[in-house]
């Protein structure tokens, strides 16, 4: 009898780490910074299993914050779309969207950009008017996307 007590015990175990290693997520990251680096104090994203988690990004051309608001958000989206790309992504695999504007006059400049970066469903989406934002910008935007 205490054989097969032992034995169980031994299959539990085995069976639990086992089970812990498949929970293991995989973790990458995509312009990632490390502690002691001269850039920012965060990773452009980072990628966990099949999601990709992409930082606040603004739009900046030579360090500066375009003068039409359209430019801004073309350069917001395409630094976004560089990064997704970067992990083997596109536009179409963002499930959610954050959007953090300076003035919600902006509102509809953006959303004209915008509409044009996706060929299928648009994800889910917050436009939030958040007052300033780094270097005057007036975007910041986060996504969330899944690889399918």
């Amino acid at each position: 009898m205490k054989m097969k007590s032992k034995t169980v015990l031994v299959l539990i175990m085995l069976i639990s780490m086992l089970g812990c290693t498949a929970l293991a997520a995989e973790v990458s990251h995509v312009n990632g910074s490390a502690v002691g680096d001269e850039g920012p104090p965060f990773s452009g994203a980072v990628m966990v299993d099949d999601t990709l988690y992409v930082s606040g990004d603004i739009g900046l051309v030579d360090g500066e914050v375009p003068d039409d608001p359209a430019d801004e958000a073309r350069e917001v989206l395409n630094s976004i779309k560089d990064t997704l790309a970067a992990a083997g992504m596109t536009w179409d695999d963002v499930v959610i969207v954050q959007v953090f504007c300076s003035d919600v006059s902006h509102y509809d400049a953006f959303n004209e950009v915008y509409r044009s970066y996706f060929t299928k469903k648009f994800p889910a989406r917050a436009f939030i008017g958040s007052g300033a934002l780094l270097f005057d910008a007036r975007f910041e935007v986060m996504v969330t996307a899944v690889k399918r």
